[in-house]
């Protein structure tokens, strides 16, 4: 049953190998829209090390919790709760998943995952990313980022609350429809972090 589940969540943060048949599409925002999207991005870039406690909501219903750390460009660790035996870690431009039960480890490079746009060194809502949905209301504030080279292989959705801007849940849809949501709460920001904490799962012998 964890094995599956692993394989589920390996497909739902990752992009299937997926031929692009049509251009992103933007969001025509009006320039009150264009403000926020500029604010939270200006907002994201601002994080350089987080810790919070998050709920996965995954593709197949199933809810876990665990530990999310961060430290932007590059890096995130989600160390699951027991009973789960998953541990997720992204570095050196990957994202590596490990069974801690059955000693198994997958490997995706970390450009080919919707949640490689958060982690980029300089994120930036232009270029070769595309936002191609916005919604405010009810102080929270929804934007959903794809590929613009290849908006098939899934997006991105940032939830964040509007006062004070802070990211509270991001979505990734896959290629294949499939949604896993991430909530956050009782994050910690500005805090000190041990390298090892990013140092990539190794299968076991």
């Amino acid at each position: 049953m964890m094995k599956r589940f692993a394989f589920l969540l390996a497909c739902a943060l990752s992009a299937a190998p997926v031929v692009a048949v049509a251009q992103a599409v933007p969001a025509q925002l009006r320039p009150a829209e264009a403000g926020w999207v500029s604010r939270v991005q200006d907002s994201l870039n601002a994080i350089t090390v987080s810790k919070s406690r998050f709920q996965q909501i995954a593709p197949d219903g199933k809810r876990t919790t665990g530990t999310a750390w961060l430290s932007r460009p590059g890096k995130m660790r989600f160390d699951y709760d027991k009973p789960s035996p998953l541990l997720l870690v992204a570095n050196d431009g990957k994202i590596v998943y490990q069974d801690r039960d059955l000693g198994q480890v997958t490997t995706i490079p970390l450009d080919r995952t919707p949640l490689g746009l958060l982690l980029r060194p300089n994120l930036r809502f232009s270029g070769d990313v595309t936002v191609t949905g916005f919604k405010h209301d009810n102080g929270l504030v929804q934007i959903t980022l794809v590929r613009t080279a290849n908006p098939s292989e899934g997006s991105l959705t940032l939830i964040l609350n509007e006062q004070p801007l802070t990211l509270r849940s991001w979505v990734v849809q896959d290629a294949q429809g499939r949604e896993t949501q991430i909530d956050l709460f009782d994050t910690q920001t500005g805090i000190s972090l041990v390298p090892h904490l990013f140092d990539l799962p190794k299968e076991q012998n």
